[in-house]
């Protein structure tokens, strides 16, 4: 399933059920799962994992050495889960001594010319449009769309479930299940038709929005928000990840309208 126009280390391992295209590159310590696709003139660097069922596009290069100046050749990794795909130019950087690796998990769509850059960890069934960019130590969590030509700052942590207009700048924390926008960035509203589709019940979803209310539609600050939303809100899986969420940002997270 090798193509014989492509270039393949002796020392990558690729699944037989694989399938490599031609003028591929494949360096030094690759390991390549079953059913995954590497098409045409894409790059898979050293020290790069690749799970199952993944389809790597032409000319993306993935596990390329990251884009930091402190970086001095340390051996680190590219960590990619299973049923991935990544489309036409991407680029996906490996690890620095920081974190030692970038890990993206399973089900991501990573569409034309998006980044993720050094050490970013991003999680499952994430959809991230077109030139999207993240910069170093970027977090992503589960099952966030993040609009066409979105620009995320290093260190930034986005949570699950969110929604992000096309073309923002994300400078601050973006916590779960909101819709964020505008510049600077803000929340602009519960991402209702996003959390319908991946099986939130009504009820789920006004309950979530009951906290944002407190938290960025009362007038309050966020100490003072999450206070009230201790005393009022009933206790659920989701309060307690937006409180944990908020309480553990380093970096802040965006302002209410």
């Amino acid at each position: 399933m090798i193509h014989p126009l492509a270039c393949v280390h002796p020392n990558a391992k690729i699944d037989e059920t694989a399938q490599i295209g031609p003028f591929v590159f494949i360096d030094d310590d690759v390991e390549i799962g079953a059913g995954t696709v590497v098409d045409a003139n894409a790059t898979v660097c050293a020290h790069t994992r690749i799970g199952k069922n993944c389809h790597i596009f032409p000319s993306a290069v993935i596990g390329a050495i990251p884009q930091d100046l402190k970086f001095k050749g340390e051996l680190t990794y590219t960590i990619i889960g299973d049923n991935n795909v990544f489309r036409e130019c991407c680029t996906v950087h490996r690890g620095t001594a920081s974190k030692g690796k970038t890990v993206i998990g399973n089900g991501n769509l990573i569409m034309a010319y998006c980044h993720v850059a050094h050490d970013c960890v991003v999680g499952n069934n994430n959809i991230m449009s077109n030139t999207t960019q993240l910069a170093g130590e970027v977090v992503v969590d589960d099952c966030a769309v993040l609009g066409g030509g979105t620009l995320v700052h290093q260190f930034s942590h986005i949570g699950s479930y969110v929604m992000i207009q096309g073309g923002t700048k994300v400078l601050k924390d973006v916590p779960p299940y909101v819709l964020a926008g505008r510049d600077p960035i803000a929340f602009c509203g519960l991402n209702s038709v996003g959390l319908h589709r991946r099986g939130f019940s009504n009820e789920q979803i006004e309950h979530i929005h009951a906290i944002y209310r407190l938290l960025f539609q009362s007038g309050l600050n966020m100490s003072q928000g999450i206070a009230r939303i201790l005393e009022e809100i009933p206790q659920s899986p989701e309060r307690d990840q937006i409180i944990e969420f908020v309480k553990s940002s380093p970096r802040g997270v965006i302002k209410g309208i």
